[in-house]
């Protein structure tokens, strides 16, 4: 594997924010996840669960609620706004006022032509779907108090609306409500106490369940407004409830951090007759769960522990396959980190500021594994606060450290940094008015043009001096695809350009010609790391499914390298891994090396080296190291997996081939949670 010289950063004080709501589109397999500080996040679900994209959020704008309405994305919010976003170019397309106050929750009927919105006020207001716009349209009965729950009838005739104390369904035509259940509070709960219904559910057969801040899940049969049954579930609050689309089995996610599932099953074998029953308890989050999604074969959950869980159920899935295995997302599959490997220095992305920081130094040699003492310790350089209300939604540092970009939903913003010992000036650069926001910003190998990615996966070409930036030109994939660019690359030699975008398309452009060159074979996959060798003009690229591919630029087609992996095919314990790679580089002393890393490893393939056999160990360095000389060349394979460092943001390699390992442990993160409703405790 060879040794390297590691600079162990973990200074870099990135807190994920809470999840605050989440809706699953089952004919495109996304899910749309809502976080406290307005960010959107989608993943899709048909490709690993791969964060796709990612829409920053907004200083003030805050998202109670989402919903899909076809393959259109809503919000709500207590800033009273309804929200529509731009799924292609990564922003909110337009905003309306509900005109009710703070709106608390947003549901779309079946058909995808209406939306509901519940209100502050009391209200429950209708919104009909337009192209490119929604409509008022009407108003029901209001209520005597806040509507914080809202459900459909799949036949898109009734909907049931939860408040405080009590459920109400109402007709959609004639907005009159026809029902109205009260709620009781739990025994030996304070009678003066309102209990909040902070989510309903509809089915079908006209049976409305709802989850309640008295802990319990009750089911009700609405056409003759009467309670059927109640399961106390907790001594503190239901805050979610996600059904299955067959309407057979429920879920509840509980303020303790639990989720609990009810099947529609009978009592007794000998019983025909069906009822909702308690039937398993899943427990993966420490705080509270927020938001929940039930797909076909998994429960999917988060909440104010920043985590993102989806616990497969093992009698819907085949047993140890991949779709088998639970995931845990915490941290965005898109890097945060930008390295000035000529310079030694790091620049961190957080939403509202961004921080360049100088590595510490080390004169001291030593053994495999040893820790070696600090001479020079890491120093910030710059905290540099972004300008406006949108949140910052990608940065890059020039590898020789002297010009930083970042952009945000509306503006892009250039500073040229200049050093003198030990300080440091940041003078802003003025950029030509055509760049009005980005997706993506990179800058060349020698620090001489900015790229950035704009509309319909273009790619605007600036030319940098001392003290101003040039418009170039505007490279223009040949494909129709209007998907925003979610990955850059240029070559060191300043040849070549590659971008990918979500339709996992890969194009590539010649940078001294300016103009497009050609376009990767279209793989199934989304790229989720890519690089372009420094030496060989060939493009590497990893895929969400864990897939590896090389192409050669000059010729156009696969190397032989890559056709021999597809052949052979990737060890089974690799292609099992649930997290994405994220980072892709190479070492400048040896060509033969791909280095690459996900959240839990970092990996060196060396090409000179023959592929794991399937029956092989993947991760074999440990008994390599204990084998004599000619055992290790028997046994030793092209994947050299480091398991040492885990939680990872990035893994870099510098000018001077140390190696940078960027950690953020998810003790750091939970020391700074609030405080849950309750702690488990031993035996209890």
């Amino acid at each position: 594997m060879g040794e390297f010289k590691v600079h162990r950063v973990r200074f870099f004080d990135y807190m994920p924010s809470a999840i605050s709501a989440m809706a699953f589109n089952v004919h495109t397999e996304r899910l749309a996840v809502a976080r406290a500080d307005g960010t959107v996040e989608i993943y899709n679900f048909a490709d690993n669960c791969f964060q796709e994209k990612v829409i920053p959020g907004k200083d003030g704008r805050t998202v109670e609620a989402l919903c899909w309405a076809g393959q259109r994305l809503f919000s709500t919010g207590l800033n009273g706004e309804i929200v529509e976003y731009d799924l292609e170019n990564l922003r909110s397309k337009y905003t309306v006022e509900a005109y009710g106050g703070p709106v608390w929750t947003i549901s779309s009927n079946s058909q995808g032509t209406q939306l509901a919105v519940g209100c502050e006020d009391g209200t429950v207001k209708i919104f009909e779907l337009v192209e490119d716009s929604i409509q008022f349209q009407s108003n029901f009965d209001r209520l005597k108090s806040r509507v914080l729950s809202l459900s459909w009838h799949p036949s898109g005739t009734q909907i049931a609306a939860g408040t405080m104390d009590m459920i109400r369904v109402f007709n959609v035509t004639t907005g009159h409500a026809t029902q109205r259940m009260m709620v009781d509070r739990a025994a030996g709960a304070n009678k003066k106490k309102e209990v909040a219904v902070w989510s309903v559910v509809f089915l079908s057969d006209n049976t409305v369940i709802s989850g309640d801040s008295a802990g319990k899940v009750q089911v009700w049969d609405s056409q003759m407004g009467t309670l059927i049954r109640t399961h106390l579930v907790t001594k503190w609050d239901v805050m979610a409830l996600a059904v299955s689309r067959d309407e057979s089995s429920l879920l509840a996610g509980t303020s303790e951090g639990s989720v609990v599932q009810f099947q529609f099953i009978s009592a007794h074998l000998d019983q025909p007759d069906k009822e909702w029953q308690r039937t398993r308890t899943l427990r993966s989050h420490s705080h509270d769960v927020r938001a929940l999604v039930h797909t076909d074969t998994a429960a999917v959950s988060g909440g104010n522990d920043v985590h993102l869980v989806v616990r497969p159920f093992m009698e819907k899935v085949v047993k140890g396959s991949k779709e088998s295995a639970p995931c845990k997302i915490t941290f965005p599959h898109r890097s945060l980190v930008s390295c000035g490997k000529k310079a030694g220095i790091l620049l961190f992305q957080f939403p509202e500021r961004l921080e360049v920081w100088r590595l510490g130094e080390s004169n001291e040699n030593g053994i495999p594994g040893e820790e070696l003492s600090v001479t020079k310790k890491p120093e910030a350089l710059i905290h540099l606060k972004r300008k406006g209300d949108d949140h910052i939604c990608c940065s890059t540092l020039s590898p020789c450290g002297g010009w930083l970009a970042y952009a945000s939903a509306s503006s892009v913003r250039l500073f040229q940094l200049q050093y003198d010992n030990d300080s440091i000036a940041l003078t802003k650069v003025k950029l030509p008015k055509v760049l009005r926001w980005a997706n993506q910003l990179c800058f060349s190998a020698d620090s001489s043009r900015l790229f950035a990615s704009f509309s319909q996966s273009s790619v605007l070409v600036f030319a940098l001096s001392k003290s101003e930036a040039k418009y170039v030109h505007t490279l223009k994939p040949k494909s129709v695809s209007k998907q925003a660019v979610h990955l850059m690359s240029t070559s060191d030699d300043g040849q070549w350009l590659a971008t990918a975008n979500s339709d996992c398309e890969v194009h590539v452009y010649n940078l001294k010609k300016l103009k497009y060159h050609c376009t990767v074979p279209v793989y199934g996959s989304c790229p989720s790391a890519m690089a372009i060798h420094p030496t060989g003009s060939n493009v590497v690229m990893v895929h969400a499914d864990q897939k590896i591919f090389e192409y050669s630029l000059e010729q156009k087609e696969y190397t032989e390298w890559s056709r021999s992996l597809a052949k052979k095919g990737l060890h089974g314990s690799w292609l099992k891994r649930v997290a994405p790679v994220t980072h892709v580089s190479f070492s400048a002393s040896n060509p033969d090396y791909i280095i690459l890393h996900d959240m839990n490893m970092f990996c060196i393939i060396d090409k000179s080296l023959p592929l794991p056999e399937k029956d092989s160990d993947l991760c074999n360095q440990n008994q390599l190291r204990s084998m004599n000389e000619a055992a290790r060349v028997k046994d030793s394979h092209a994947f050299k997996i480091c398991e040492m460092f885990k939680n990872l943001l990035c893994v870099g390699l510098m000018e001077d081939h140390s190696l940078v390992v960027v950690e953020r442990p998810l003790l750091d993160i939970a020391t700074r949670l609030p405080a849950p409703v309750r702690q488990k405790k031993f035996a209890t």
